[in-house]
């Protein structure tokens, strides 16, 4: 973490201990819990990718790149 988010995580502490406004507030903690989830398609696609890395199934960082370049 570098100074300026450091430093802009501290002015958000800031400003939220200082909130009077409770919607404010919960939209604030709605962000938080969003963000913590993972959804059960994503748990599914996560356990697929490592069941094929696990049968084999898997190329290179640079065949993946050629493969496909025309939209990197």
């Amino acid at each position: 973490m570098n100074v300026y988010e450091s430093s802009q995580k501290l002015e958000l502490i800031h400003w939220i201990t200082e909130l009077k406004d409770v919607s404010v507030l919960e939209k604030v903690k709605a962000i938080k819990e969003n963000t913590m989830k993972v959804s059960s398609a994503e748990l599914q696609s996560i356990k697929r990718g490592l069941d094929d890395f696990g049968q084999g199934k898997v190329v290179s960082h640079t065949q993946a790149r050629k493969r496909y370049e025309k939209w990197l």
